[in-house]
């Protein structure tokens, strides 16, 4: 019951780069924090038994390698982010005030979800994902009630920090 990790990759490849981004701000360590995870995935795929949703596992295992990423750079001094600007060619129908405008909220949402706990960082992302409260409950070990109650709550500090930030 294995998938290839080309299927998984296909399928799964823009949810890994939004775990990603969820746990790590600077652009050059999300891109590694995004190959540790593919490796991990890949490396992971193996062990994978069918008792749960591809999306589930491969989830758990993406998770559980930025929370070691994050671990491990906690300790290290800080770095000194890079700002690498890639420029595009924009199609005829792109708004630029629109697209600023939705990767600044974009930014800010994911600031402010990168200075949550661990564990509601883990079931927010989960959340935004698109997992139900019963997988986000086997991921992390609490209750399906607990895990509402948790998205609630984190929906309210969210965008009570997003509107004091206007």
């Amino acid at each position: 019951m294995t998938s290839s990790f080309k299927e998984v990759w296909e399928e799964f490849g823009p949810l890994l780069s939004r775990v990603a981004s969820s746990y790590e701000a600077n652009e050059a360590l999300r891109q590694e924090l995004l190959q540790e995870i593919v490796v991990a995935v890949w490396q992971a795929l193996k062990r994978f038994e069918g008792r749960s949703s591809v999306k589930v596992y491969v989830l758990k295992v993406a998770h559980n390698r930025a929370v070691s990423h994050v671990a491990t750079q906690v300790r290290l001094p800080d770095v000194e982010a890079l700002d690498e600007q890639i420029y595009s060619v924009p199609s005829s129908s792109f708004n630029p005030c629109a697209h600023v405008e939705q990767t600044q909220q974009l930014d800010k949402l994911l600031a402010e979800i990168r200075q949550l706990p661990l564990v509601q960082k883990q079931v927010i992302t989960m959340s935004l994902e698109g997992l139900s409260y019963a997988e986000i409950a086997n991921l992390s070990g609490l209750s399906q009630s607990n895990v509402g109650v948790l998205i609630n709550r984190i929906k309210k500090t969210l965008t009570k920090r997003l509107n004091d930030d206007e």
